[in-house]
């Protein structure tokens, strides 16, 4: 069924990832043969349902499948427990049960959103993802983090859910705004700088046809990202030690996120984390400059911001590093590149170092 496909290896958890282009026709036929569930609750912000909610709902349709479409409105600012509590009033409305399962149709919101639901609803029901961003397709869809957002801080209350099988349709890129497209980038470049130089230097060949959404290269490039997540998550389910890699640029990110209270759009603010993030591994002596400024480079090149906005409170963004999930007994954990390729996690820097950073 597939151009690309790969398996999450998490033992009777594990679940495949397919990724192709025009895939979403085809999603009903396979969910049918999977018998995942009895019907399905599909759950989408107000905006991809109205792009790709009907292509999805006549897909599972014809293949016999029972289900309803559930909206929210479109943005960061709806991941929060008010909506989570208005969808399981809904959810308990239509009379989903333990035999049903959630459909997460859309980007990290309604990915992060809807797995929080399928895990605290009824104690737990499966979830199927078809991220729509490419931000979603090469990340949060995949390694069963879900969750929402809190006052003091992105992501605080959520849980470890896997779903049961992810559908990448790279079709539906071509709609994706070039902000949010330039977003999943970001968190593209990551892989190569945390895991596979290889990887790295194919994306600097071929940035020209990834910013034109050349079909083959897109689908080699989502299945390279997936496939590095896949062997983390594998080996690190919970973050306990190797799969905090993935956080690369996440720390002062998710802080400079939030200090923008969320105009910033994830993806930028992970670009401009990651160069802060490269900024302290040379003052650390961890990384050469060279490296650094390569991977800086890079960022710019797609079109993405490397620095923190002057207007921004640096104060704030401070406060927000503190209280980072990650953090362990106080400290701040960062993952810091040695070289493309390889990183290594520490909390050894200086209040100093980071307000030189913050500086910049």
């Amino acid at each position: 069924m597939s151009a690309y496909k790969l398996n999450v290896g998490l033992g009777e958890r594990s679940y495949p990832i397919f990724i192709e282009d025009g895939i979403m026709v085809n999603i009903g036929a396979d969910l049918a043969e999977r018998d995942i569930a009895s019907r399905y609750a599909v759950i989408s912000d107000d905006y991809v349902a109205k792009l790709y909610g009907s292509t999805l709902m006549s897909s599972l349709k014809q293949a016999g499948i029972h289900a309803e479409l559930l909206t929210f409105p479109r943005g960061e600012a709806s991941k929060n427990l008010q909506v989570f509590s208005e969808l399981s009033s809904k959810l308990a409305q239509m009379g989903i049960d333990r035999k049903s399962g959630l459909i997460a149709l859309g980007g990290g919101v309604t990915g992060d959103l809807t797995g929080f639901l399928a895990a605290s609803y009824m104690r737990g029901i499966p979830f199927v993802q078809v991220p729509t961003t490419l931000l979603s397709q090469v990340d949060s869809s995949v390694g069963g983090k879900t969750g929402v957002d809190i006052p003091e801080g992105k992501n605080l209350v959520g849980a470890f859910y896997q779903p049961k099988a992810v559908y990448v349709d790279t079709a539906v890129l071509i709609t994706l705004p070039v902000e949010e497209l330039l977003g999943g980038i970001a968190e593209v470049i990551k892989y190569g700088v945390i895991r596979d130089f290889d990887f790295y230097c194919f994306l600097e060949r071929n940035l020209d046809a990834i910013l034109a959404l050349n079909p083959p290269i897109i689908q080699e490039m989502i299945y390279a990202c997936c496939k590095i997540k896949a062997e983390v998550v594998a080996e690190d389910e919970r973050e306990s030690d190797l799969r905090r890699i993935l956080n690369f640029g996440h720390t002062i990110g998710h802080a400079v996120e939030a200090a923008s209270n969320f105009s910033l759009i994830h993806g930028h603010a992970v670009a401009i984390g990651m160069v802060a993030a490269l900024r302290l591994a040379v003052s650390s002596g961890l990384c050469k400059r060279k490296e650094a400024g390569r991977v800086a480079t890079l960022i710019h090149s797609f079109g993405l911001p490397t620095e923190i906005p002057e207007e921004m409170d640096r104060k704030s963004i401070k406060a927000y590093i503190k209280t980072d999930k990650k953090s362990i007994d106080g400290s701040v954990f960062y993952v810091l590149p040695t070289t493309i390729g390889k990183v290594i996690i520490t909390n050894e820097i200086t209040e100093e170092q980071i307000d030189t950073v913050l500086r910049r």
